[in-house]
């Protein structure tokens, strides 16, 4: 039976997990429509250069906080008291973690003007010609990404506190203010040619967003607790000495920060420049081997491809990391063993039971997810086509953003496979686990590279290449983590089974069936030509929900005892967290 604090942990990370997608579908369907009037306003190659200082803000912020973020949600607080003896959540252990968030404020700046000088040296002139305010935008871009990093130290209290109503608030305003911004911007200078100026200055107003709800909740925190949203000394707290793994030295680094996360935010820095080099590589090889104009049909292919990670996939793999990284914070601990001594038996602080609570929850994730990935290798590809002429217009339609779109659509079971299979490694690795992560990822970033080269130079594939390329990078990533996962479980005496997450036999024959039928149901597929025009969009969009249901119902049968098991087990938690 698991603990109270391992079944309250559990109940807290589903809600906040049902709640971060509850917010992801409803700000991503502002940012959708938004988008859809902006692409009026835009040309491939605008969009193109777009991308490119998305890009530029994105590496700023992860390299800034990412390792320190997945640090502190491994801190133990019961590894801090103060000196009367007491342990927990107390404003100076707050203060500590207050403290580690200032951090990603002070790499962020420098960051932000070494990245922004080593991208303008990278742009030719044709393009600064070609993009309108681009250097003005790229200087606001700038300053969005330090604003967003100024609330990263009342970010960090909130995650600790599993407190995730307050950032779906944080993210709905954000969100909300930078579409109304983008759009506005962009309609009030369609006559004045803004260039990407419209994208900058809406994300600017998201980090203004985010900072003001952040410090307006934290501002109230630190009323009732005592500690203060600014760096202060620490003083007064004791180290469990068999977590203080330098007894020569003191555990806060300059009495502000606690030496224990800092040494894992530092092993975890070179698995986050490689994890964020093979995850925006795409960008990074079609910028190199293409024209912005390809880049720009890349990033809307993408984009709409990438919707449903960005929707489900990335809340469930955040909200996952934090309840691995509690549920298996003892075990994690451990070191894990090599081939060698594998024969011996668990440690003692191992639990067994948290271990197979995280088996059950990890296969029964990876399943749910493919269950998803077989609906959308299915029906997506025949929806692909009257889908993107419906809300891209044709001009999109025929710029092979579909033929990439098809694609994308057999590369996100990858994607979501991996990012599950990644977010348990990265809650339960050591640091010596993660250094071996880091080599493995250095050379499957050269796998990547190469297949880059080959499918965009060689074949000329163009973005359909890039998404093969990605492909296997992805499969190398998952076969790593595969072996990883049933390496920890092994050892603890808990079972996984990988077989075990594959959708039934009867399943994947009923997805290939209507597959087959679908493509010559609907006229588009059949053809390879966008539809004439809106209505015939809509009607193949109406073919392919018709084929769709009986699918869905044969899919329900085959996998009736899963779907049964996977309702009871929420019905439970929802029973658990009411008492």
């Amino acid at each position: 039976m698991a603990t109270p604090d391992n079944t309250g942990s559990s109940t807290r990370a589903l809600r906040g997990a049902s709640l971060l997608i509850l917010l992801q579908v409803v700000s991503r369907a502002i940012t959708f429509v938004a988008n859809q009037v902006l692409l009026r306003f835009l040309t491939a190659q605008l969009l193109g250069v777009s991308t490119q200082l998305e890009v530029y803000y994105l590496s700023v912020i992860f390299f800034a906080r990412e390792s320190l973020r997945v640090a502190i949600q491994r801190q133990d607080s019961s590894d801090l008291s103060t000196e009367d003896g007491n342990h927990g959540e107390t404003g100076k252990t707050t203060q500590a973690v207050v403290n580690l968030g200032y951090l990603a404020i002070a790499l962020g700046i420098p960051l932000a003007s070494l990245f922004g000088w080593l991208y303008l040296n990278s742009l030719s002139a044709a393009t600064l010609a070609s993009a309108p305010n681009l250097v003005v935008s790229l200087y606001i871009y700038a300053l969005a990404a330090v604003l967003e990093l100024v609330s990263e130290p009342a970010f960090v209290v909130m995650q600790t506190r599993l407190q995730f109503g307050t950032r779906a608030t944080a993210e709905s305003v954000a969100t909300f203010l930078r579409c109304v911004v983008t759009l506005g911007s962009a309609v009030w200078g369609a006559h004045r040619d803004p260039g990407v100026l419209p994208f900058a200055l809406g994300q600017l107003s998201y980090g203004v967003g985010l900072l003001a709800v952040y410090t307006w909740y934290g501002a109230g925190l630190t009323r009732r607790e005592g500690f203060s949203l600014l760096p202060r000394r620490i003083t007064g707290l004791l180290v469990k000495a068999s977590q203080h793994q330098q007894p020569d030295k003191p555990p806060f680094i300059l009495s502000y920060f606690y030496r224990p996360t800092l040494q894992l935010a530092s092993s975890m820095m070179a698995q986050s420049v490689v994890k964020h080099i093979l995850t925006q590589g795409d960008t990074f090889l079609v910028s190199i081997l293409s024209t912005p104009t390809a880049q720009g049909v890349y990033a809307l292919a993408n984009n709409y491809g990438g919707l449903l990670a960005r929707l489900v996939f990335q809340p469930i793999e955040e909200s996952s990391r934090s309840y691995f990284s509690r549920l298996l914070a003892p075990a994690s601990d451990s070191t894990t063993p090599s081939a060698s001594t594998s024969a011996k038996q668990p440690e003692p602080n191992s639990s067994s039971e948290a271990a197979s609570q995280a088996s059950t929850a990890l296969q029964s994730l990876l399943k749910s997810y493919l269950l998803l990935c077989l609906a959308i290798t299915t029906l997506g590809p025949a929806a692909t086509a009257p889908l993107l002429s419906l809300v891209a217009g044709p001009r999109w339609a025929g710029s092979g953003a579909s033929d990439c779109l098809i694609a994308y659509m057999f590369y996100i079971p990858l994607l979501a496979v991996n990012g599950v299979a990644e977010a348990f490694v990265v809650s339960v690795a050591t640091e010596k686990e993660v250094h071996r992560q880091s080599a493995w990822m250095g050379v499957f970033s050269v796998v990547f590279g190469a297949a880059g080269f080959v499918f965009l130079r060689v074949l000329e594939w163009g973005a359909v290449g890039l998404v093969f390329a990605n492909g296997i990078n992805m499969v190398c990533r998952i076969v790593w983590c595969v072996v990883f996962i049933k390496r920890y479980f092994r050892w603890r005496g808990v079972s996984f089974e990988v077989w075990g997450v594959l959708p039934a036999p009867e399943a994947v024959l009923a997805g290939a069936f209507t597959s087959h039928v679908v493509r010559r149901v609907v006229v588009s597929a059949a053809s390879g030509e966008a539809p004439a025009g809106a209505r015939e969009a809509v009607v193949e969009l109406i073919q392919v929900a018709a084929v769709a249901v009986p699918f869905m119902m044969a899919v329900a049968m085959f996998e009736r005892q899963f779907l049964y098991g996977a309702l009871q087990a929420v019905r439970g938690r929802r029973q658990a967290s009411s008492r």
